[in-house]
């Protein structure tokens, strides 16, 4: 379907070309742009509303009535202006990173008592086909560059409605434009359909790969090994050749400070313990004076004691430096550490440790070291220690290799995606040739 059309020159500063019969305008010429005013506060003598959120609109490419909207108010002129219509192109346009703005949704149809939310603007086209061909072309990969470049701002970000009305619009005739848009739907839904699948995957990959070290670690590698009660409860049946001990017979917690010039090391509940330069995605700041973080050395266990109930500890491999807030712990009984590792943070170990805290709500359950150091543990000889260990990592590997992979396949389906809308909508693509 690639294009042997008529070309004109382009005025726009990345794009040489575009079909001879296309119009290059700007979105103010095809449609009506307006920023929402309506805040998540609810006011007394407004009328009860449901809003669409910033999140609502970031996550969902459609807007449709069974995403569940959050309860607000607005006044009667707010919900004429902003209540949401079949057609209507709604786009994110503040953030605090730069590449979250100007991401578009459609609303699907007609939604009373459904209002856009604050943070976001309105676009609304003369018909549906229009507004969804004008998604597509604020998804291209030439509008989502201009827009990052168009972004004002330092550690906020935001788009002002004349920015907004200058998006810059490739136009083709309705009828080709109905062709893209078809054209777009149907391929997308392909390309979206295999993404859900390979999704589904890795979900699958982890349960498995969760599931696998559970067992390993509670019922050992020989499945014909005899067992016995443990008589804890959450523990069940061990082989019967474990011993029983408890965690403070294998480590003391210890408070070691001033090592500020080392690695800073962070505890995350998906790895356990990693070095904190190593993850982008950590947006806890690490303060100038590091003074007062502890000495974290290799085999040492690091607990994130406000979340260790969601398995966020860990033994280290590393030697650095962690959080004053967190509780670190030598070894001092003999266990092999990778064993230990898997072990302390397998099922149903974060249950457990949700028992033994203490807290209010949820996000503000507290391990207390005293209680974790009085938890049972059955261990194995340690060279049937080194075995699991083994034979965990072994599997792991296989498991993370096929995780990899199918997350690579993912990445390169949705860089496909994104280019297929892109030249569609620079009309690099002719639908016409397949129509």
């Amino acid at each position: 379907m690639k294009t042997s059309r008529q070309t004109k020159p382009a005025s726009h500063l990345w794009l040489d070309a575009i079909p001879k019969n296309w119009t290059e305008t700007r979105l103010r010429f095809v449609a009506n742009v307006s920023n929402s005013n309506v805040d998540k506060k609810s006011y007394e003598g407004q009328v009860p509303v449901r809003l669409c959120n910033y999140t609502d609109v970031y996550y969902n490419e459609r807007i449709e009535p069974e995403l569940e909207f959050m309860e607000a108010t607005a006044t009667p002129e707010e919900i004429k202006k902003f209540q949401l219509r079949e057609g209507d192109v709604i786009i994110t346009k503040d953030s605090e990173d730069p590449a979250d703005i100007g991401v578009p949704s459609l609303v699907m149809e007609d939604m009373p008592g459904v209002v856009c939310g604050y943070h976001l603007s309105v676009i609304r086209a003369s018909d549906p086909i229009t507004a969804a061909y004008l998604q597509y072309s604020i998804m291209s990969q030439i509008n989502k560059a201009q827009l990052y470049v168009d972004t004002p701002g330092v550690t906020r970000f935001g788009l002002d409605q004349d920015t907004i009305k200058s998006i810059v619009v490739l136009l083709p005739p309705f009828g080709e434009r109905r062709q893209i848009v078809e054209m777009l739907r149907s391929e997308t839904g392909q390309i979206d359909g295999l993404i859900e699948k390979k999704t589904r995957f890795i979900a699958l990959l982890n349960d498995k790969e969760k599931s696998m070290i559970a067992h390993f670690v509670r019922r050992g590698i020989d499945a014909t090994a005899p067992t016995k009660d443990s008589g804890v409860e959450w523990r069940g049946v061990v082989p019967a050749h474990w011993q029983r001990a408890r965690m403070k017979n294998h480590f003391k917690q210890v408070k070691r400070q001033g090592f500020d010039d080392l690695t800073v090391l962070s505890v995350y509940r998906e790895f356990g313990v990693i070095e904190k330069a190593s993850r982008s995605d950590n947006i806890n700041k690490t303060p100038e004076d590091l003074s007062k973080y502890q000495l974290v050395e290799p085999n040492d266990l690091a607990i994130n004691k406000m979340k260790a109930w969601q398995g966020s500890m860990g033994i280290s491999p590393f030697l650095g430096i962690t959080s004053p807030d967190y509780l670190v712990m030598k070894p001092i009984g003999e266990h092999n550490p990778r064993y230990m590792h898997h072990y302390l943070r397998a099922k149903p170990m974060p249950w457990v440790y949700r028992l033994i805290s203490n807290g209010i709500r949820t996000d503000q359950w507290r391990l207390e070291p005293e209680k974790f150091l009085e938890l049972p543990v059955f261990l194995p000889p340690m060279d049937e220690q080194e075995a699991i260990a083994n034979r965990i990592d072994r599997e792991l590997d296989r498991i993370r290799d096929l995780i990899e992979k199918t997350e690579r396949s993912i990445a390169l389906l949705k860089e496909k995606r994104a280019a297929l809308i892109t030249a569609a909508v620079t009309g690099k693509i002719d639908v016409r040739a397949a129509a």
